[in-house]
């Protein structure tokens, strides 16, 4: 048989007599029968280009960012996608490249990986990165694991805003029931922050404090005051970031000597959709590089004094000394990863700020115009600052709006209703530089028209 063609009729004969058998199906009769599969009711074959313009229909019953107006956010962001990012990510070498074992074969893959570590110290204002994870939700989770390791289990509860993004505290959930943590949750105060003096009371006796800036709700938090209340208490200070692009922006946890900064990079030229991929990314610093979960490629040099890349302290599962493995991560996503350095190198450090700026204003200046339509919607928090999203309340809850307004043709934003919480019913919407001027007018319009 040729090794890239499957296996024919004859191949199938000649396999079945060599093995002594009368056909294919006598290789599953120790298969129990109730669990085998007798038969599939496929329709009739057809030909690639029927099969294709079928798949072509299926595909355009979806609603995408790129069919209207769109403002959804709550974790998952719609930005620009230079075209190099594809571009490098189909090439051949990295498309279909996996864990870097071995140096000698993987140096683009390693330094790939290097540059984006030390994008995100950049970024972070920390000094250490791993090679990626997941995604937010899990390196929150890593990071809660983290806290509690450093501390040397001698403290095993968790605090943790409300107001950080409720799918990563329910994967955080998950995790602390079965390893005995302990998660207390903080509610937000009225003015959409965490409240100050309800996070002080609970970080005694706690391992880390977690707290999201901007959080679920938009607004922008005071992550310096939280930072010393976790220290005071002898916590780990952990700063969530699920819309990374707010750190052209606004400074991360690491200038205010947080211990963990760490969230979702899936904003750095990975689309939004279908649910993922994302991308997870974890930086902390040097004094606890050992406990860092998952991958890190380090710089060193070849036998000719050459620059070049490998893994080092590579905590994972699969290695030595498996039972005191920081993380069972066990892929990471390397691919992932290379998206967003691409993505940041074509963006540069100066076009990052900008991108940010852009964001804030058009948020602002759609929030400008609904104010002054004179329409009876307004911000929930309107004395807070936000940087690209904000929680809109009118006249109905959140889920009869976003119906409304899909309905005319926008997809107006994320009701919070989905998700329990100390906050008001309504509309999540979040403002990139995807949306234009005619948008905002359009949003603004639609609004005018449900309410």
């Amino acid at each position: 048989m040729h090794p890239w063609i499957g296996a024919g009729q004859e191949d199938r004969l000649r396999i079945t007599k060599e093995l002594g058998i009368d056909g294919v199906g006598d290789l599953f009769e120790r298969l129990p029968k109730e669990i085998r599969v007798d038969g599939l009711d496929l329709p009739q074959a057809q030909d690639e280009e029927t099969l294709r313009k079928y798949f072509s229909g299926l595909a355009n019953a979806n609603t995408t960012g790129a069919d209207r107006p769109t403002f959804l956010g709550a974790g998952v962001y719609r930005h620009m996608q230079p075209s190099v990012v594809d571009a490098v990510l189909s090439r051949a070498e990295f498309y279909t490249s996996y864990t870097p074992y071995q140096p000698e074969i993987s140096q683009g893959t390693l330094q790939a990986l290097f540059e984006f570590q030390t994008l995100m110290t950049r970024l972070t204002g920390m000094e250490v990165s791993n090679a990626s994870l997941y995604d937010g939700a899990t390196a929150l989770v890593e990071a809660a694991l983290f806290a509690y390791r450093v501390l040397r289990g001698k403290r095993n509860r968790i605090v943790v805003a409300e107001t950080v993004n409720p799918v990563y505290r329910s994967v955080l959930n998950a995790y602390a029931e079965p390893t005995g943590l302990e998660i207390v949750t903080v509610p937000a105060g009225p003015d959409g922050r965490v409240d100050p003096s309800a996070l002080k009371a609970a970080a005694e006796d706690a391992c880390c404090v977690a707290i999201q800036s901007p959080n679920f709700l938009g607004v922008v938090e005071g992550i310096e005051e939280a930072g010393r209340t976790a220290h005071d208490a002898g916590a780990l200070a952990v700063h969530v970031v699920a819309e990374a692009l707010s750190m052209g922006l606004l400074r991360a946890g690491g200038h205010f000597e947080f211990d963990v900064v760490c969230g979702e990079a899936q904003t750095f030229g990975i689309a939004s959709g279908y649910g993922g991929p994302h991308l997870g990314f974890f930086t902390c610093s040097q004094k606890n590089i050992r406990q860092m979960p998952g991958r890190l490629c380090g710089e060193t040099v070849d036998s000719d004094g050459n620059r070049a890349f490998c893994l080092t302290l590579s905590t994972r599962e699969q290695h030595i000394r498996r039972a005191k493995a920081t993380s069972n991560i066990c892929t990471n996503q390397g691919l992932m990863a290379l998206a967003a350095t691409v993505w940041l190198e074509a963006i540069g450090g100066t076009g990052l700020g900008l991108l940010a700026e852009d964001n804030l204003s058009r948020a602002h200046e759609l929030a400008r115009r609904i104010y002054a339509s004179g329409l009876p919607w307004r911000l929930a928090y309107p004395q807070s600052p936000f940087f690209n999203e904000f929680l809109l309340l009118g006249p109905m809850g959140g889920d009869e709006a976003a119906q409304k307004m899909a309905e005319a043709g926008i997809l107006a934003g994320v009701p919070t209703s989905r998700w329990e919480g100390s906050w008001p019913d309504g509309l999540l919407v979040a403002v990139t530089e995807m949306n234009t001027s005619e948008d905002l007018d359009l949003f603004v319009d639609a609004l005018g028209r449900i309410s």
